[in-house]
């Protein structure tokens, strides 16, 4: 695949800190780095304890303003487990220089799980089983909606056909039965709050429990086995079992077939990740590894 799409606006160190300005004069001189830059959003630390996270292209603009409708209303939830959230401090509105919103965010602790050896997650697996069944609760009927997290497996079926017929047969194959099974599982009976892009990378981690869920761009009202597949994007198999039983009975087997035919989906998308996240990529192949482990 291709290299990330290009930035359609980007401000230099002056135009952040101007944005900073307007709505909190006093931090605008803290120091200011740009520290991440994704496929949707640019992140810039401010000082110590603050963060700022802005679009840096259009079609990434509903993303950032589905995090600032819905971390209000997830974020008491979650710190109530102890896990932490970047919920926005300061809803920033577009300006002549910067014509979408942004956020001033809370500098969250911790390190991305992303690249971490599997058998060290094992420890925070339990943690993030409890998350989820803090998170995992009815959603309002404005929730973001997302066309194709959480959603029926069907809908995606073209999609991650496509994918996997790019891949080797010895790891298409196996993933294509896991797919398979799939969409032969009992429909989900529930429509729930999803993180909707729960890989490594937007899970922090800090002394070996689990710090905080990042990046909610993607947050919305589906299947909570889209999430359940971080069992096989994050654990090994002994993970996996600590992660599955601290869901205890929270989830039925269907929401755990489902949640498997997902891990398979997004390992078959990780794996075509683009040519300059070969993190990503290798998270792809790992995580089909631990698939057809299971088998």
């Amino acid at each position: 695949m291709p290299d990330s799409p290009a930035a359609e606006r980007i401000l230099d160190e002056a135009g952040v800190r101007a944005l900073v300005r307007a709505v909190a004069p006093a931090l605008a001189e803290l120091p200011l780095i740009r520290v991440a830059e994704g496929w949707d959003n640019v992140t810039w630390r401010l000082g110590d304890d603050l963060a700022v996270r802005m679009p840096r292209r259009a079609l990434a603009v509903p993303l950032i303003e589905h995090e600032q409708h819905a971390l209000p209303l997830l974020t008491p939830a979650l710190s109530g487990v102890g896990v932490r959230t970047p919920l926005p401090l300061v809803v920033g509105a577009p300006t002549a220089e910067f014509p979408w919103p942004w956020s001033l965010l809370p500098w969250l602790p911790g390190r991305q799980a992303l690249g971490l050896p599997r058998a060290d997650n094992t420890s925070w697996a339990g943690d993030l089983a409890v998350a989820l069944r803090a998170l995992h609760v009815p959603a309002p009927d404005d929730a973001p909606h997302n066309p194709v997290r959480g959603v029926p497996l069907s809908h995606r079926e073209d999609s991650v056909r496509a994918r996997l017929a790019d891949l080797p047969p010895s790891i298409a194959d196996p993933l294509e039965r896991i797919w398979r099974s799939g969409l032969a599982a009992a429909p989900a009976t529930e429509s729930v709050w999803i993180h909707g892009d729960l890989h490594p990378g937007n899970i922090l981690v800090d002394g070996g429990r689990l710090s905080a869920l990042i990046d909610f761009g993607d947050v919305t009202a589906g299947d909570p086995a889209y999430d359940l597949a971080a069992g096989w994007l994050a654990f090994d198999a002994e993970g996996r079992q600590q992660f599955r039983r601290a869901a205890g009975d929270r989830y039925d087997e269907q929401s755990w077939v489902r949640a498997r035919a997902w891990a398979a989906a997004i390992a078959a998308i990780l794996a075509h990740a683009s040519d300059d996240r070969d993190d990503l990529r290798t998270l792809g192949f790992e995580t089909a590894e631990e698939l057809l482990k299971d088998e």
